[in-house]
């Protein structure tokens, strides 16, 4: 009986160094996660819309040339995206799902999805990067800014074990 208080030790200390990994799932050539499984006790952080910086100050405001287009923006994007999760001590890999809303260019009748996803292949799936979230892309009929074609949102989790 005395080595039962001994033993539960052990085991708590053997779970605890068996660290578990986000688990995402999906198809190496798909772009994105099907589905993506956390941990339990994963710290989550949560990254509001965010939106492209001004690429041109010299156009209109209001303006896409102002922004750029679908690709620049996405880009644009994303890079705040990294400097935000950076400041959590998180990266772009930490991303499980995110959440991308995209506004028509001018005298097109439909959001350029493939620019976004040009953009979009160059920070996710990638030898440097290649963890993929989980991802909806909608298209909606604007933006707060009448020049913005991209606004982008994501959850970022980080594994207990790592922190």
């Amino acid at each position: 009986m005395r080595h039962w208080p001994l033993l539960a030790c052990v085991s708590l200390a053997a779970s605890a160094a068996q660290a578990q990994d986000v688990v995402r799932t999906g198809t190496a050539q798909a772009p994105i996660a099907t589905s993506v499984e956390l941990p339990p006790d994963s710290r989550i952080v949560y990254v509001s819309g965010t939106v492209p910086e001004v690429a041109d100050p010299s156009a209109p405001e209001g303006s896409v040339q102002r922004y750029g287009d679908t690709a620049a923006q996405t880009r644009s994007v994303l890079r705040r995206i990294e400097a935000q999760l950076r400041a959590h001590g998180l990266t772009l890999g930490d991303i499980v799902m995110m959440r991308v809303f995209l506004v028509a260019p001018p005298g097109q009748a439909r959001m350029d999805f493939g620019g976004m996803m040009t953009a979009y292949r160059e920070y996710f799936g990638t030898e440097i990067q290649p963890n993929k979230p989980a991802r909806s892309t909608m298209e909606v009929a604007g933006l707060v800014d009448p020049g913005w074609l991209v606004e982008i949102e994501v959850t970022a989790a980080e594994p207990e074990a790592r922190s």
